[in-house]
């Protein structure tokens, strides 16, 4: 192949340095590949709070030899609790401990700077070109590489991997469709534990959702349990009427009116001055042309209801590395065997997560019901064995 103006031609570039784009370079690289990360920011970061990773991420993490990287920068819970909004009761939990008995590796919670922070040094490690200021605007592919056209700059590789998010710019170029507004909207904030006027008000060793009729609200420690993280998420009125400006301050204050005493006593701790409208995308079965794919939030954006985003980018990013080891190998040019590896990986991703998108979306109605819906749930919820795991069984195996 020809020498671009990036400098030496890679066996991939990643459009894109955030969770799933350095999972998917760090993959690759371990697969043996050369691999190019394009960052349009000035720097490489992370912008927002908590993440949770459950055991199918875990489990990937743990073969890339980060786990024990993510569990010290971390928080191992002890239980997630699911407990109703409105008067606080517990309905149900899973055990984090059997967890990990059951699927061979923990469930984690994390700040999501600390991991991105950490692929970022394993992708250096690994020898992974990582670029910035390199905002690509196009891609030329054909039949053996693709070419990222950022300003002056060309790249090219055997394959363009497109991991730039929910807006993605790359990923017009397969499908015209656009993010799907949910109309609710998200509020985070962290404080310190030693900040807490009364820590015995709050369970700084479990996940806590309390669920309720439009609204949720979440709890849990990160960073070797020294901080709280919490989210308050709500269905925006102004969102459902067509108007611009919605998921103000105002609306959240309004939506969480009648929650019980501990969701109203941390919503002073949210941060005000920002706040996140919650999108998805429907799925799309086409990921590949030629030598151009899609991963993370750029193939399968989806709600946080399963808390499953970055674990689904690492799926995709074990999946892809392990395709093209099985058919192309380190070095292999032969135009058959990425054909091969590129069609098993979005046979394989595209199944998966799409199943992933449209749980998440009903187990989003499932938190937010109310009267009648809301009563039989919390019944069902009440009554279940807190050792059932049939409803994440086919989540948390992989």
């Amino acid at each position: 192949m020809a020498v671009s103006s990036g400098g030496t031609d890679v066996d991939v570039v990643v459009v894109g340095g955030g969770i799933g784009g350095l999972g998917s370079a760090l993959a690759l690289a371990r697969a043996g590949l050369q691999v190019r990360v394009l960052e349009q920011a000035s720097e490489f970061g992370e912008v927002g709070a908590g993440l949770q990773m459950a055991p199918n991420a875990t489990r990937i993490l743990r073969s890339w030899e980060l786990l024990d990287q993510v569990v010290a920068h971390g928080v191992l819970p002890r239980r997630l609790v699911l407990r109703d909004a409105l008067d606080g009761q517990e309905l149900t939990h899973l055990d984090v401990a059997d967890l990990e008995r059951r699927y061979g590796a923990p469930y984690v919670v994390i700040h999501r700077s600390d991991l991105h922070s950490i692929l970022l040094e394993a992708c250096r490690v690994a020898g992974v070109d990582l670029v910035t200021e390199a905002a690509v605007t196009d891609i030329e592919i054909d039949d053996e590489q693709a070419t990222t056209v950022s300003g002056e700059r060309r790249d090219t590789g055997r394959l363009v991997l497109a991991a730039d998010g929910l807006n993605s710019r790359l990923r017009r170029l397969l499908s015209d469709d656009e993010p799907v507004s949910s109309a609710y909207v998200a509020y985070r904030g962290t404080l310190p534990v030693d900040a807490l006027p009364d820590t015995s008000a709050h369970t700084l060793d479990d996940v806590v959702v309390y669920i309720g009729p439009t609204r949720h609200f979440v709890q849990y420690p990160l960073r070797r349990g020294e901080i709280l993280n919490q989210v308050a998420v709500f269905r925006s009125p102004r969102a459902l009427a067509g108007e611009p400006d919605w998921g103000t301050p105002d609306e959240l204050d309004a939506a969480f009116a009648g929650s019980c005493e501990a969701i109203r006593a941390a919503l002073p701790d949210l941060w005000r001055d920002r706040w996140w409208r919650m999108y998805d995308r429907e799925p799309i079965s086409g990921w590949v042309d030629r030598r151009f794919a899609l991963t993370g939030d750029a193939a399968h954006p989806m709600l946080q209801y399963l808390a499953q985003g970055a674990c689904q980018a690492l799926e995709d990013a074990d999946c892809l590395a392990g395709r093209i080891t099985k058919h192309a190998g380190a070095g292999t040019s032969d135009r058959n065997a990425w054909d091969a590896a590129l069609t098993d990986y979005a046979d394989l991703r595209t199944a998966r997560t799409a199943q992933v998108q449209r749980v998440a979306r009903t187990w989003g109605e499932l938190w937010h019901c109310d009267g009648l819906f809301r009563s039989v749930r919390n019944a069902y919820l009440s009554d279940r064995d807190p050792t059932d795991y049939r409803h994440v069984d086919w989540l948390y195996h992989t």
